[in-house]
């Protein structure tokens, strides 16, 4: 079997790696080493912060829902509640977008929603 040095191949590689870590500080950016561990680790945290900005978007509506069910003397759990028992299935980043935009639509809402639950002797 023939030996193989991998020239072309192992130099696109290690091109490769250095490209993704150009702008990084030091010998990060410079020995090949150095950038090929830099370059790993902040795969690991890109990855890590893409399912997080979604858990992190998902609060920030659920904040805004809250804040403006409180304007109108409601919770956010009756509303949701209320919501899901009126049969509006809006996701909560529409409502956030409601409630952010559209005060009179959000109104709107909160009047279904408090209709849809049953009254508290």
């Amino acid at each position: 079997m023939p030996r193989v040095k991998r020239g072309p191949k192992r130099r696109a590689n290690r091109h490769k790696t250095l490209e993704a870590a150009s702008g990084f500080f030091l010998t990060k950016s410079k020995l090949y080493r150095s950038a090929q561990e830099a370059v790993e680790k902040a795969q690991r945290y890109g990855y890590v912060g893409r399912k997080r900005k979604k858990r992190e978007f998902r609060g920030i509506w659920i904040v805004r829902i809250g804040a403006a069910c409180k304007q109108h003397g409601f919770s956010y759990s009756r509303f949701m509640d209320g919501l899901k028992k009126a049969g509006i299935e809006l996701n909560r980043k529409v409502l956030a977008e409601i409630a952010y935009n559209d005060a009179t639509g959000f109104a709107a809402l909160i009047e279904k929603a408090k209709a849809a639950l049953p009254q508290a002797a």
